[in-house]
């Protein structure tokens, strides 16, 4: 039986105040360098900042457990920028307007080790996903046969750039996948009633 998560919208303002706890979270699921953490826990804040900011974390008997934030994309960031140029190069103006007209750019998706295999990411991905007024969801995630690449693929998510390089880290690859929305089976777009060992408690 899997305990009781309890999945909670925070507002910008609560999502900057949690980012500490929250470090702890990507720290456990990604096992980034210590001295990289300071510099993710800017641009999570700097994020709040970005129009159309949502966050979901899940909570397992009031501890953090998993996250996800995401906003709407727009020229003049850095992420969508750099990402419209890879589509540029490699298919033309289509690419662009087909997947960065209108998106919901998600910046992380994180699940502590002990916690994963539990539908606690899908439930958070889906979450942050639902009543979006964007189009397409996008986001940049390892390459190779992993975990979070196979839940991606499972929510509707395809790769539309392969082994791309973003500035600074040309030794590490990622694919850019993207969706329409709303993500497949994501039912009318609330999060109510998906899945009954979860708890959605609505922005706080």
């Amino acid at each position: 039986m899997v305990a009781d998560v309890e999945l909670r919208e925070l507002a910008p303002a609560a999502f900057a105040h949690a980012v500490p706890a929250l470090l702890q979270v990507y720290e456990a699921a990604m096992e980034p360098p210590p001295e990289q953490l300071p510099g993710r826990a800017s641009v999570m804040n700097a994020h709040t900042h970005y129009p159309g900011f949502r966050s979901v974390v899940a909570l397992l008997e009031g501890r953090p457990v998993g996250f996800a934030y995401a906003f709407h994309g727009v020229r003049g960031q850095w992420w969508h920028d750099t990402v419209a140029a890879g589509l540029r190069a490699a298919d033309g103006r289509a690419g662009v307007r087909r997947w960065l007209a209108d998106p919901f750019e998600i910046a992380e998706v994180h699940v502590r080790p002990e916690a994963q295999n539990r539908g606690i990411g899908r439930a958070v991905l889906h979450t942050l996903c639902a009543g979006r007024p964007e189009r397409t969801a996008v986001l940049s995630t390892r390459t190779g046969p992993t975990a979070a690449r196979h839940l991606y693929r499972s929510c509707g998510f395809a790769e539309v750039l392969e082994d791309f390089s973003f500035p600074g880290s040309p030794d590490r690859p990622f694919a850019i996948m993207a969706a329409d929305l709303p993500l497949t089976g994501s039912g009318d777009r609330t999060p109510h009633g998906r899945s009954p060992w979860w708890r959605w408690t609505g922005s706080r």
